[in-house]
């Protein structure tokens, strides 16, 4: 009778979370692939291959049905950076309960773009940060099937990150800190931690209790999300998260990259062949799920300390 029970017991488990949306890897590869292509030129800021990127995530986004950012007549969000116009791609699902509280999924998607001379002129820039920018779009099209944020969700793709933050540094100077509720950054997530398979970090995991709430609601899988181990390298402040996180918002980077032994790095070798993409699927699919009850509001991180200015 026991095992009768338990056996329904799993089949109704089963059939729960067959009904949730999937992350599939087939769409994680598709979207990596493109992103990361030689056709994107290595994404750098102000240049025809970062536009050709812009234009694909906006073509993802209008394709999953996301709502523009507020004031904003499409999903670019275009400012002036070192006298030139640069441009973020933002997608927003609006809360059903709560719109004006905000969780934000975010990533950037500029690289360092060409170099001359030698077989390989291009940065692909395939874990810096394709593979965040990746896992944005996939968790766009995994919480607009799943239709269940009580909280308004924007997805945010920024740009020049690597000249010196400036897509960050706009959307935060333009957007009311107080209504963003958490901020998920993902930074390359493509290798495998040092942990190995099924597991990531999480920066400034002692600022807030966000990095315990995403534990909480992994417990009885196999990932598991750990404390940044390479406090020296500053990562928190190293990042997309850091600009909301100095005005008091639990903005925390999720990352994979082994600051120690990234051997492709800001380097050509880039590529997704370096990719492990099954178990970047499982880390977005965790990334969704760790997420969900701060998306239907039922969690809500405590507020960092915010950066005292002279």
């Amino acid at each position: 009778m026991k095992k009768y029970l338990l056996v329904l017991l799993a089949c109704g488990f089963l059939g729960q979370a067959q009904n949730k949306p999937v992350i599939s890897k087939a769409e994680v590869v598709r979207i990596e692939t493109e992103l990361a292509s030689d056709k994107m030129q290595g994404r750098k800021v102000f240049t025809a291959g970062i536009d050709s990127a812009s234009v694909f995530i906006e073509k993802e986004f209008a394709k999953i049905g996301l709502d523009y950012y507020e004031g904003l007549t499409s999903y670019k969000q275009e400012f002036k950076a070192r006298g030139r116009v640069a441009n973020n791609v933002i997608g927003v699902l609006k809360g059903k309960s709560k719109p004006e509280e905000f969780v934000v999924f975010s990533a950037h998607y500029d690289h360092l773009g060409t170099t001359s001379g030698g077989n390989d002129t291009i940065y692909n820039g395939a874990n810096d940060d394709a593979s965040g920018t990746t896992a944005v779009i996939a968790l766009a099209q995994y919480f607009k099937e799943l239709n269940q944020n009580e909280r308004t969700i924007i997805f945010v793709a920024f740009t020049a990150e690597e000249v010196g933050g400036y897509g960050a540094g706009y959307f935060s100077k333009n957007i009311n800190p107080d209504k963003v509720v958490a901020m998920f950054n993902i930074e390359m997530i493509g290798t495998e931690s040092k942990w190995n398979k099924n597991s990531a970090y999480i920066t400034g995991f002692d600022k807030s209790d966000f990095g315990t709430i995403l534990q909480k609601n992994l417990k009885g899988t196999n990932f598991n999300f750990y404390e940044d181990p390479y406090p020296t390298e500053q990562l928190f402040y190293r990042s997309d998260n850091a600009r909301l996180a100095a005005v008091g918002v639990p903005a925390h980077t999720i990352s994979t990259s082994k600051m120690d032994s990234e051997t492709n790095y800001h380097q050509l070798s880039d590529e997704v062949s370096t990719l492990d993409l099954d178990n970047m699927t499982e880390i977005i699919k965790a990334i969704a799920l760790s997420s969900e009850t701060i998306v239907n509001g039922k969690d809500t991180p405590t507020r960092i300390e915010k950066l005292k200015r002279n």
